[in-house]
């Protein structure tokens, strides 16, 4: 069996250390006992991206904003579904991550951070998010294990009323806001209809194929 090599470690503002793993070809992202990302693992994160741009092919020039790097699985598949005249601005946290998508993990990006459509801040994607008005077509979280808040307790501000209504105002209007999730959460789903969303809860396999654990994805649309 080939060994799991760790090749980084990096401090989460506010939630302990995230440790990057190796073992042949393949990547993982440790946050303590908590395996977070792992580079077989990437059908739920595509999918995230997937099925929000089918709700903007009316967009003509469709503006995205996604929290959370990661491996890179939403960007890619948000860049195939989208034309050329798109926008995507994604918000990492942590200047870790971005240095390991352009260093270690950079076979698996495959040049994606270097398209002309892509923006790239070093910020928490709650900065995107604050004081925008109207900005966004989609807005897709990734930064968690889900609305609990795992990896950071800062995060669940996202998740909270305040931060649902803020994610609201920075939607244009019928926008989209996509949260990936490793487990369901019924008292989520309905903060996101109180906070003015029409939501439709979506089951998504780990695995590209249909396979591999369930995860959840929320596509809250902006109402009226």
């Amino acid at each position: 069996m080939l060994p799991r090599i760790l090749i980084d470690t990096a401090i989460v503002p506010e939630g302990g250390e995230l440790r990057l793993f190796r073992r042949g070809a393949e990547f993982s992202i440790m946050l303590g006992a908590n395996e977070l990302m792992n580079s077989r693992l990437s059908g739920s994160e595509e999918a995230l991206a997937v099925r929000a741009c089918e709700r903007l092919r009316d967009a003509p020039r469709p503006r995205l904003l996604i929290g959370g790097l990661g491996m890179g699985f939403t960007l890619r598949a948000a860049l195939a579904a989208l034309g050329t005249e798109a926008e995507v601005t994604v918000a990492e946290l942590v200047p870790a991550v971005v240095a390991w998508a352009r260093g270690p993990m950079a076979a698996i990006f495959a040049g994606c951070l270097e398209d002309r459509r892509v923006r790239v801040v070093e910020e928490d994607v709650a900065g995107q998010i604050a004081g925008a008005a109207s900005a966004w077509d989609a807005i897709l979280l990734d930064v968690d294990n889900g609305p609990d808040g795992l990896s950071r307790a800062g995060n669940g501000r996202l998740y909270g009323p305040a931060g649902l209504a803020a994610a609201r105002r920075a939607l244009r209007p019928a926008g989209v806001l996509a949260i990936w999730s490793a487990a369901p959460d019924r008292a989520f789903a309905r903060r996101l209809d109180e906070a003015g969303f029409a939501v439709e809860e979506m089951v998504v396999r780990a695995r590209a194929g249909g396979r591999g654990a369930r995860h959840v994805i929320w596509l809250a649309t902006k109402t009226a």
